[in-house]
């Protein structure tokens, strides 16, 4: 035993100066005490090699292609080890119905295609697609974001609802006041008979038939006449540059139903979930402490594997295919 104690203390010793140190050769990059070795490293980009399109793309292996796919690397770890910490879990069949909701109907292939175009795998896609669901996730369980469950987002709705407000609008252009005023009549006497007296003023400043508009998007020389008027009547004004004089029309008032706009309330309130899980991941990397190996970068603190600096990759978002990336390339 006395022959052995020098060294299984020597060994400890040297776990605990590679530890400190992180500098191993054979890694790429620290994550906490998790590692990315070189090998795994060199795997992952030879497998994405392998596809054609990737290749092209790139323009084969080298120094920027290769920081990608490490940032890529370094990422999943911390968004493993956010998930564990916080025990949140996300599963392929979460990643797939996310994946197709995203895409709406549209070809999947078209999606990987551009990923490709990028430098990016479908399993990159995949990765990306369910590190945004990690976020919300976390960012639920937060308790920082407004929320996404169904009393969430009507409690948003009745906020934002005077917001949503649209105006059923018409306008078109006469040649002057007395014109004007005969019109403003007319249409007051029979609102529905609008599309037939824009259609005696065609021009380009002109609308053919009432059109729901919000109230923030009413053009500025019509919005106080806008404000102040009631349904089904109109109102007159000149505008200065624009000979003639122009006749608004506005129709009924229209608030969007929490049914109609409950696919954007719940865009925002992912959006804002995201943000918020963002931070938590954040934390974590912070906490673990990310550290590259010098001759492939430098790790920032937008969690970019990089020589000079850069943006955070997002391959999905929200359904438009991959976004552009920093770092591809030979």
């Amino acid at each position: 035993m006395r022959t052995r104690r020098p060294v299984v203390a020597l060994g400890l010793l040297a776990a605990v100066v590679l530890t400190g140190c992180r500098t191993s050769p054979n890694v790429a990059a620290y994550i906490g005490d998790e590692q990315v070795t070189v090998a795994e490293l060199q795997s992952a980009v030879d497998e994405r090699l392998a596809d054609p399109a990737i290749a092209e793309a790139v323009g084969g292996a080298g120094t920027g292609f290769t920081r990608q796919v490490l940032t890529l690397l370094v990422r999943e770890e911390l968004y493993a080890e956010a998930a564990r910490r916080n025990d949140v879990e996300v599963t392929d069949s979460d990643v797939t119905a996310f994946v197709d909701a995203a895409l709406a109907g549209r070809d999947e292939d078209e999606l990987y295609a551009q990923a490709a175009a990028q430098g990016y795998s479908p399993e990159d896609v995949r990765e990306s697609a369910r590190q945004q669901l990690v976020r919300r996730e976390l960012g639920a369980a937060s308790g920082e974001d407004a929320g996404t469950d169904e009393a969430a987002l009507r409690a948003r709705y009745e906020e934002v609802r005077g917001s949503l407000e649209q105006i059923e609008l018409g306008y078109f252009v006469v040649p002057d006041q007395p014109t004007a005023d005969a019109a403003v009549a007319e249409l007051a006497a029979a609102p529905a008979s609008y599309p037939a007296v824009a259609a005696r003023y065609p021009g380009e400043v002109a609308l053919p038939a009432l059109q729901p508009t919000g109230v923030a998007e009413v053009p500025a020389p019509l919005a106080e006449g806008v404000t102040a008027a009631a349904p089904n009547t109109g109102f007159s004004v000149t505008v200065p540059d624009l000979q003639g004089v122009v006749v608004a029309f506005v129709g009924q008032r229209i608030t969007p139903s929490f049914e109609e706009v409950r696919p954007q309330l719940e865009s925002e309130a992912a959006t804002g979930a995201e943000e918020a899980g963002a931070t938590v991941v954040d934390g974590v990397r912070d906490d673990v402490g990310v550290t590259v190996n010098p001759s492939y970068g430098e790790f920032s603190g937008d969690d970019v594997v990089q020589e000079a600096q850069g943006g955070v990759v997002d391959l999905l978002d929200d359904g438009t295919g991959a976004a552009p990336a920093s770092g591809t390339g030979g």
